[in-house]
Parts: C-alpha cells; structure tokens; sequence
C-alpha cells in the first residue's frame, strides 16, 4: 500500500493565512450588511503599471507571431531579465553578482520552500521569532524540525531567534550554531531591519561557522534609511556564505502575476561542490521557468518609466504605512515598522492575545489583519497591519480602531 508523507502531520493546523480567510469567511457570511476592511495578508491593491501593462501586451503580440513566439523559458530565466537585473539591482551597489547566478522564479514564495530541496536531513535551520511561517513550514515538511509541542508552540529541533522588543525587534546570535539561518530584512512581520554594520556581522558569523544564510529581501524597495542595506551582496564576504530571495510582488505589484528570483554565487559551496549547481539542477528538473510574457513584464519594471512608477506605488504604500503608525501612535498604541517596511507590529492592548484582538478587530470594527502569534511564539501580543490597502480604507481603518 502506498505511503504518505507522514512529516505533514505533525503540522499544527492549517496555514495561518488560510485560518485567518475561513474566519473572515465565516463572519462575512453571517454578517452580509458589514463592510470588512482587509488589512491582513500582503497582497498589493493597486494596479500593475503603465510601463508593465504596456510591456504585457506588446509580449502578448510576440507569442501570436510565429517569427516571435516563445515556447520553454532558458533554466535560469531569460538573458535579458537577469541582465537588466545585475545592471540595476546590483552593479550600482558593487555586489559583484553576475548574470548566471540569478535564477528567475514564479516567485519569492515558492523558492523560500523550494530551496529547503538541496539541503540534508541533518542540518539545523534557525529562524527570527517571531518569523514568516513558510520558513519554518516548509522545513517540517521536510522532516527537518523534530517535533512539535503545542504548548510552547515550538518545533524540537528548531533554533529560534526571539526577536523582542527588548532587542529592538531583531536577532542576536543562538548559543547553538545552526547550519542554515533565515534572515528576513525588511523584516515580515515585525517591520523593522537591520543597519549594514548589524548585518556584516551575521555574514562574519556564518562564514565563521560554516553556515549558510537565506536572506529574504522580498521588501527591499521599502527601505527608506540611509544605512540599510538593499541586498546582503553589499557586505564583505557574504558570497561565500549567503544566497538571496528577491519579488516582484511587493515593489512592482506582480502578487496576481508571478515573479521574483534567487541569487546564488558560485563561491557558495559545501566542501568542493557548489550549491548553485545544485540549485540549478532543481530548477531545471522541477520548474519549467517563468511565462516570457511575465519576463518580459519584469524587464519592464526596470526601464526609466518603470522604475518611476512602480516607487510612485511604493512611496504610496509607505504613506498608508506612515498613517497607520502615526494614528495608532496618537491613539496611544505601542507601535513599531512601518518606515523601511509597509508592515506595522502593534502590541495588542489590555493585554489581550493576539487572537482576541483579531477577534475584537473583526467583530467590533470590521478590520482584519494578521495576529502576531501566528508568526511564533514570540509574537504573543502582538498584531501585524499591512499597508497594502488603498488610501481611503486606511484612513477609514485607522479611524475605526482609534474612535
């Protein structure tokens, strides 16, 4: 008889975001007069650009010209992708980072699962706590955390990094090495992030160690200070011990279609062997490569209108982000994020939980957004609210919360 993957069953519930959809389902149903202002997940709301709507069309020609037409995409993404890539997203900040080591995707969701791929059973991974779940997730299912206990709500064999506010929100290295640490910066869900003389010494460290980071940099576009990096490449030796997720989905609004990249140097390696070859192995053997059309979209966003527009769009998430921080600040919330992140961290108060709160949201105000506990432990009390909505809901939220 055939087996299952039995490592799906010692995960607790069901995907966080897909809790929170089945209760807001639920009370909508019941409730069809109330008008729910969806502050919860980090979809994008306003429409792809001109420039990428533009590039969509003239791809969509292309594909209805036999002398044009695109059938499988290249293993890696097309040339002229990863090319305009490197010439803006990292030459002008001296990464060094070449062409063949960016690996066009459907997306920064899909590879932060995917890359667990080409790691061992054995290895010990380390996340930040609180911590975006598909991290820790997609490990479980791989049979890499051990065991979960439901009352600390903590995998066996997991290192956590509790990121409080104690710490201003943002890690400090575990007493045990762990082989693979997650690094999240801009921070999801926290907000907060990391000066690049902060982020030097966890490349120092894993270099030291023999560790490897996955540094997530899904919200770099929202960076607004000065000393925070853009990409962990801006730091001394960080090719020799990190790899980099990048998305289209928050800085150019591609959440409904489909794109980011990895970047793995060649001078990553375990012993002798490189984990970009390994990489690029799962990739050409599991993935058939991103549609060109959405490539071709991608390249759009780099261009000199693109480029306008799309932090036209980002500057416009960050003015909901600094209305929802500012309001609930003036309110006399504890507040934290919102300046190099559209997400805001908020201590739930009356020392509710974080599910009583969203309870309390949802049913009093008609608001939704994301309790902090189901990011980790560390994120009890806690509540994230994204930017993402459109101005006139955000407004409209923030005065429901504060009245």
């Amino acid at each position: 008889m055939f087996k299952i993957n039995e490592n799906y069953m010692k995960l607790p519930g069901s995907y966080l975001f897909s809790t929170i959809a089945k209760k807001v389902n639920a009370y909508a149903g019941a409730n069809p007069d109330k008008e729910i202002i969806r502050l919860g997940i980090g979809d994008v709301t306003l429409p792809l650009a001109p420039s990428v709507v533009s590039a969509l069309h003239s791809a969509v020609d292309e594909m209805a010209d036999a002398s044009t037409f695109k059938g499988y995409a290249p293993d890696l993404g097309y040339e002229f992708l990863r090319n305009t890539i490197v010439e803006n997203d990292y030459a002008p900040r001296n990464c060094g980072i070449k062409a063949d080591e960016i690996f066009i995707s459907d997306g920064a969701k899909s590879d932060s699962g995917n890359i667990v791929d080409i790691f061992g059973d054995g290895n010990i991974i380390a996340v930040t706590d609180p911590v975006y779940p598909v991290y820790v997730d997609t490990n479980a299912m791989s049979g890499r955390t051990g065991v979960y206990n439901q009352e600390t709500e903590m995998w066996s064999d997991v290192v956590y990094m509790p990121c409080i506010k104690e710490n201003n929100f943002t890690p400090e290295f575990p007493e045990k090495t762990p082989d693979i640490i997650y690094l999240c910066l801009p921070n999801n869900p926290t907000g907060t992030t990391l000066p690049k003389s902060e982020l030097q010494k966890w490349v120092d460290y894993a270099n030291e160690n023999g560790s490897v980071i996955i540094f997530d940099a899904a919200y770099e576009a929202y960076i607004t200070s000065e000393d925070v990096p853009h990409s962990i490449f801006e730091c001394e030796g960080a090719k020799t011990c990190a790899m980099e997720i990048r998305s289209f989905s928050k800085n150019a609004g591609f959440t409904g279609t489909r794109l980011g990249f990895t970047v793995i140097p060649h001078e990553l390696k375990c012993g002798d062997i490189e984990l970009h070859s390994l990489w690029a192995r799962r990739h050409g053997t599991k993935f058939n490569g991103a549609p060109y059309i959405i490539q071709k979209a991608g390249e759009a966003v780099y261009s000199e209108a693109g480029k306008k527009e799309t932090l036209d769009q980002v500057k416009y998430y960050m003015n909901n982000a600094k209305i929802i921080r500012e309001g609930l600040i003036k309110a006399g919330y504890e507040v934290f994020g919102g300046v190099d992140a559209p997400y805001i961290w908020m201590k739930t108060p009356d020392k509710m939980t974080s599910w009583e709160f969203f309870d309390y949201l949802l049913n009093e105000k008609n608001i939704v957004g994301t309790p902090g506990s189901g990011f980790g432990p560390s994120g009890e009390g806690y509540f994230r609210l994204t930017a993402f909505g459109s101005l006139e809901n955000t407004e409209r939220a923030i005065k429901r919360i504060t009245e």
